[in-house]
């Protein structure tokens, strides 16, 4: 009765699992990625970054996307980028789309 009970269990576990949506795994970095330093206009606060980040993500070929709210109005987003897949334009391009425009810093 109990491994009937715990069988049971166990399966309930293992559907319950199966229906969690788990997210896939970022690609492993390409050998030839690129990665570049945006100075980052408009941020007023610190949501800013974020949506600044969210907007770098959904470019496809962006491997990696972080930005930090420097304070009066400038902040910077570091992104990291298979250049087979997308370019330096694209990026800031995403950037200017969230309204939010951008120059590169350091290549």
């Amino acid at each position: 009765m109990v491994r009937t009970i715990a069988f049971v269990l166990m399966l309930g576990l293992l559907a319950a699992g199966a229906m969690l949506e788990v997210p896939a795994a970022k690609a492993a970095e390409p050998a030839q990625s690129k990665t570049v330093t945006l100075t980052v206009e408009n941020m007023t606060c610190s949501m800013c970054p974020i949506t600044v980040r969210k907007a770098l993500e959904k470019v496809p070929g962006v491997i990696r996307a972080e930005a930090k709210y420097e304070g009066e109005g400038a902040g910077w987003a570091k992104v990291t980028f298979d250049p087979a897949r997308t370019t330096v334009q694209a990026v800031t391009e995403a950037t200017a789309n969230a309204g939010y425009a951008s120059r590169i810093e350091t290549e």
